[in-house]
Formats: structure tokens, C-alpha cells, sequence
């Protein structure tokens, strides 16, 4: 098979790029990495030193391709689908991008930030960086909230790769920072997602991992009972 995926089903940014494949019907190798494992973390490290999940490898092109938006973008240049994730028109592409880089920056980020700090031993937490991480996702959540006022997808009509960055980001922000009663729309957009068979069926794969999430007491009832 052409194209193989490093990744790990718990990692937040590999459901990113999972969704885009599945939205598409992409084939390709789903290549699980264990960090843990010299062979398996090898098999990464040899084409991205970095490290970092996930990582797209083309052996027909003989292309190695990182970071999540680069690989949605990828796929929509050499392995177009039924759905444009990216639309052709310049503005519009424009605005997917930039909410595309809204959700890794401003909610994936800062909810990454808060987890590791909750999982540092007790007193050890940065609460500068706790503090500041939680104001930013406030803030996120309420542009995200206006956003959706009068679109039923965060940048219209259409799901794009902005959606494939909302989905992952706003499942696991939830868990630390939940949506209020004065964010229907978020709350509303949420559901949406997780009712999406792309993003479904990467969280079901996902499933007999979540009890390795520390929180996994805080993910929907579904997945609590999974994670046992």
C-alpha cells in the first residue's frame, strides 16, 4: 500500500488526519507506533527525527510528510476524493486554514498543556501556565460560539479540514474545560462531530485505549465504560 500513517488511536492530531482519510475512503497502512519499543520507534524516527505523530509516508512518491495540515493538504493534492476538505476558492480556502490553525493553536495546544500539567506530581503544576491555558480556551470557546451563530460547520456550509482540526481538539478540551450552558452553538457543533462516521470511527478504534487517558472518568459515558 502506498501511503502508511505513523500514529498512535489516542493521540488527539492522528484523529485529525484519520478523519480526513476516512471522510475520503483513503487507503492506506494505519501504522501504530509505541514510543516504548525500539523497533516501532525506530520505524518512525528514520524519517522524521523529530518524532513527532503522525507522520504520513508516500512510498510511490517516495515522500515523507509531517504535520497534520501539511498531510490533509497532501492527500487533497495526490489523493483527491468526493469531498474538498480544502476548498478551491482562495478566500474561502483561507478561511479554513485559518480556523484549521485556530483549533491546533488555541485549543489543542492549551488543553495539551493543561493535561501535562495535571499529570506532574501534586504541588508541582505550573499554575502560571495552568491559569494561562485556561483563559485561552475560554476565549477560544466563546469566538468559537459567535463563529457558529448561522453555519452549521465552523466555516459554512461544508466540512472541511478546519472540522478535521475542531473535532479531536474539542473532544479532549472538554474533558478539562467543559462547555457551558451559555455556548449552545459549541455545544450543539460538538455533537455534530461526534456524530460524523469519520470522527466516530476514529474514536471507536480509539476505544481500548482510553483507559490509558489520565481523565478518562471526564469522557462521555460512552467511552468512560470502555476505558473501564
Amino acid at each position: 500500500m502506498s501511503l502508511v500513517l505513523y500514529g498512535h488511536p489516542l493521540a488527539s492530531f492522528c484523529h485529525k488526519v484519520l478523519i480526513a482519510l476516512y471522510e475520503n475512503g483513503t487507503p492506506f497502512e494505519n501504522r501504530i507506533v509505541d514510543l516504548s519499543d525500539e523497533s516501532s520507534r525506530a520505524d518512525l524516527f528514520r524519517f522524521w527525527p523529530i518524532g513527532k505523530m503522525p507522520l504520513l509516508r508516500d512510498e510511490a512518491r517516495d515522500s515523507t510528510i509531517p504535520e497534520t495540515s501539511i498531510i490533509i493538504e497532501y492527500l487533497e493534492q495526490y489523493y483527491p476524493g468526493p469531498l474538498r476538505l480544502l476548498p478551491l476558492e482562495i478566500d474561502r480556502a483561507l478561511q479554513v486554514r485559518l480556523w484549521d490553525r485556530f483549533f491546533d493553536h488555541y485549543v489543542q495546544a492549551p488543553m495539551q498543556t493543561l493535561v501535562s500539567n495535571l499529570r506532574r506530581p501534586e504541588g508541582t503544576a505550573d499554575e502560571i501556565e495552568v491559569t494561562a491555558a485556561k483563559a485561552t480556551l475560554a476565549t477560544a470557546y466563546s469566538m468559537i460560539e459567535k463563529q457558529l451563530a448561522d453555519k452549521p460547520w465552523i466555516s459554512g456550509d461544508s466540512f472541511t479540514m478546519a472540522d478535521c482540526a475542531a473535532a479531536p481538539a474539542l473532544f479532549y478540551a472538554e474533558t478539562l474545560i467543559p462547555f457551558t450552558p451559555e455556548q449552545p452553538n459549541l455545544r450543539a457543533y460538538y455533537d455534530r462531530l461526534l456524530a460524523r462516521p469519520s470522527f466516530a470511527r476514529a474514536l471507536n478504534e480509539a476505544r481500548p485505549y482510553f483507559k490509558f487517558y489520565p481523565y478518562k472518568e471526564r469522557l462521555p459515558a460512552r467511552f468512560r465504560d470502555a476505558a473501564g
